[in-house]
């Protein structure tokens, strides 16, 4: 019997993969898409100068967020079961949760990021986190 694939993890991995597309646009785009999507003047400048930084550091969340969107469409079962699978998703549930819990220490940490930047990143962070988390739920037995 063939199982339906599990819509909160399909959400949650179409969501990482979009997210990690935006941050290649930063890449290829340059200084003007660091700054449209709020990454923060110190970032823009570092763009602007040529510096290397901005994409080391926008390429490792890119890869970051590819894996988690793989790991939703393996949860999913729309491709095969990856390593580890119930444990990753539990973890990028958690920390997509707490990435959007963390609005005001991040806000802080980074203040050259606007607040309306760390506002709707955190907010965005918990859905996705909810769609994963509504997915380990619901698949907990086939992970």
């Amino acid at each position: 019997m063939a199982t339906i694939p599990n819509p909160y993890f399909i959400a949650g991995a179409v969501l990482s993969a979009a997210a990690a597309l935006l941050h290649f646009g930063c890449i290829f785009f340059g200084a003007s898409w660091y700054r449209l999507l709020g990454a923060g003047e110190k970032m823009v400048r570092l763009a602007q100068r040529g510096s290397s930084y901005p994409t080391r550091v926008t390429l490792c969340i890119a890869t970051v967020l590819l894996i988690w969107s793989a790991y939703g469409l393996s949860g999913a079962g729309v491709i095969p079961r990856m390593p580890l699978q119930r444990p990753a998703l539990c973890a990028i549930s958690g920390i997509y949760l707490a990435r959007s819990l963390a609005f005001f220490p991040l806000a802080k940490m980074f203040p050259t990021n606007s607040a309306w930047f760390w506002f709707c990143s955190s907010v965005i962070a918990g859905g996705m986190g909810m769609l994963y988390a509504v997915g380990v739920v619901q698949a907990w037995t086939l992970l």
